[in-house]
């Protein structure tokens, strides 16, 4: 069963994606946070759907969905012509990443729009979590770096969350002193220790299968080590 939402507004957040406000009438979004939806749309004569994840809370009549734009999407290049009061038809929210144990530390590790289901679930930890989190979060250079400002305020109000940016393109980028290459290899530098630890990992798939591989010959059980789970496949 799907739902009809409205485009309640559209924000550049970086040059290739925009963030969109849908508002649903009588409805509350009640979800876990790192979940996704789908938005439904033609093409080529058909139906056909693409999942986004909810940057926002739920409790509310509204989703927030950071869309990044590929010029051979057909789902991305549908929502980037979207405009404010727009109607959409998306299916509840669903998925397999969500915070599973608030008491436990979680290691969170995205690269690109990966950090869409993550900066939510950083969010929810913070609130709820009685251990640390730790964020790793891999882009190709600051213009790109979406959620930053929320994230760089996350981390400032909660002594338990940290957020580590990693460039794999900072070579002419002389105001970033951070991390560079690629995310996944700055994780055991950046980690005191695995123990007791959960891993939720989103992003370009080669990077999540590399990175489950570097943890599983950390001794890290994968039971311990949350995915969406088609990684493998598409990699």
């Amino acid at each position: 069963m799907t739902l009809t939402v409205t485009v309640a507004d559209v924000h550049q957040m970086t040059p290739d994606v925009k963030q969109f406000r849908l508002v649903a009438d009588d409805h509350t979004f009640e979800y876990r946070p790192g979940q996704h939806t789908a938005v439904h749309f033609e093409n080529d004569g058909e139906d056909d759907s693409r999942p986004y994840t909810a940057a926002n809370l739920p409790g509310t009549d509204q989703l927030v969905l950071a869309i990044k734009r590929y010029d051979d999407g057909n789902g991305s290049m549908f929502m980037h012509e979207r405009t404010p009061g727009d109607e959409l038809e998306i299916e509840e929210v669903d998925g397999n990443l969500h915070v599973r144990d608030f008491d436990r530390d979680a290691v969170f590790v995205a690269t690109g729009t990966g950090i869409t289901p993550l900066y939510p679930m950083v969010k929810h930890y913070a609130r709820e979590g009685e251990g640390d989190a730790h964020l790793l979060f891999g882009e190709r250079d600051q213009s790109h770096l979406i959620f930053r400002e929320s994230l760089d305020q996350l981390r400032a109000e909660h002594e338990n969350v940290s957020v580590d940016y990693v460039l794999s393109d900072a070579d002419d980028d002389r105001a970033w002193n951070g991390r560079t290459g690629h995310v996944q290899d700055h994780l055991p530098e950046a980690l005191d220790g695995l123990d007791g630890t959960d891993f939720y990992l989103c992003g370009v798939p080669e990077m999540v299968v590399e990175t489950r591989d570097l943890l599983e010959d950390e001794g890290v059980d994968e039971e311990n080590i949350y995915t969406e789970g088609w990684e493998a496949d598409a990699a």
